[in-house]
């Protein structure tokens, strides 16, 4: 099976790409921007034209489309997001290969949802920003499309490679400046959203299994489990060894509630027991706050980014229903989120 891959070279297309390559099935053929693409295309400017040409002559039995961009302003949000699909989708339609359409999407397509339900296919999207705009729109594009066609929604992808303007990579990225600094006390911010969290090896034995099976339409992919950001960062710090204090910044400016780890009278050395066992209430619409303020004073010296709540429009609360990708696909996810974050937790310790 020949298979083209768009976006190789993204966070999900890296893995995807190594998941394909493992597979003496296929032959992977690697389409994008970059240099070391197989072939180079911009699908936010090429012609439908050009790359239905290239489709008759590579002739794949599948297409995976792992390209998008994640930041920007609303246009170019739309223009890599959903243009970018609306060429792909047409030089399907116009190419003789008849191949089949696996186009990954976002659970920002589906925007806030109710704290405590599970997200299932069927809900009405409502997304909360021009990302899951964008999102939505390319899925609307591919599902009507008359294509053999599936939309993997992929909740929050976690795991090495993630990238460090993510949440969980500010989060490392300011407990490796904490230890790196021998600081005893860490302020994080934005912690109080709740997200499901999927490896991003399991997204890529997703998109795998999609391209050799038969479903069509929208597939949930996550773990089926909303995990609080501070508990995430209260796993992170045990994974890493960090035996300070974490404080969260909620609430009005100025206030300090100490919700993870002991008091700030606890030496640096001391292993906060505490980790994992604090309460789990304040789910939090608040203005994120910088970190590296120690008592009543700004320390610069020691300041990092802050762990901001989640940018993606979906409020407190996100968690997937994902009996669709079992039944399916034959697919469930087998790497837990203590792995995910050790993963996480080893890229951001090289850089000490």
């Amino acid at each position: 099976m020949r298979v083209l891959l768009i976006g190789a070279n993204g966070y999900i297309g890296r893995f995807v790409a190594d998941r394909l390559l493992a597979d003496p099935a296929v032959q992977l053929t690697a389409l994008g921007r970059g240099d070391d693409a197989d072939v180079r295309f911009d699908l936010a400017t090429g012609s439908p034209g050009a790359l239905t040409r290239f489709l008759d002559a590579v002739h794949p039995g599948v297409v995976v489309n792992c390209a998008g961009a994640t930041r920007g302003g609303a246009r170019e949000l739309t223009r890599h997001n959903t243009v970018a699909v609306a060429t792909v989708c047409e030089a399907l339609r116009r190419s003789g290969c008849g191949a089949r359409l696996v186009q990954v999407g976002c659970s920002a397509e589906y925007g806030p949802s109710q704290p405590g339900s599970s997200t299932a296919e069927d809900a009405v999207p409502r997304p909360g920003g021009p990302y899951g705009v964008s999102k939505l729109a390319a899925t609307e594009l591919v599902l009507g499309s008359g294509l053999d066609a599936v939309v993997l929604r992929v909740f929050s992808p976690a795991g090495p490679g993630t990238p460090a303007g993510s949440p969980l990579g500010r989060l490392a990225e300011a407990m490796r400046r904490a230890m790196q600094s021998g600081d005893g006390e860490l302020r994080l911010g934005g912690l109080g959203a709740q997200r499901d969290f999927i490896d991003v090896r399991d997204v890529a034995r997703a998109v795998h299994a999609a391209s050799l099976s038969a479903a069509q339409g929208v597939i949930n992919i996550g773990s089926g489990r909303a995990v609080r950001l501070r508990d995430a960062a209260a796993t992170l710090a045990r994974v890493a060894g960090y035996g300070g204090a974490l404080h969260e910044l909620d609430g009005p400016p100025g206030a300090l509630r100490p919700t993870i780890g002991h008091p700030r009278t606890e030496s640096v050395g001391h292993r906060v027991d505490a980790l994992g066992h604090h309460r789990a209430d304040g789910l939090g619409h608040h203005r994120p706050e910088p970190l590296g303020h120690r008592g009543d004073r700004a320390d610069t010296e020691h300041a990092a980014p802050v762990a901001y709540a989640y940018p993606d429009g979906c409020g407190s609360w996100q968690q997937a229903d994902v009996r669709t990708a079992r039944d399916r696909l034959g697919w469930r996810p087998r790497i837990g989120l203590e792995e995910s974050l050790a993963d996480i937790w080893m890229e951001a310790a090289c850089r000490i």
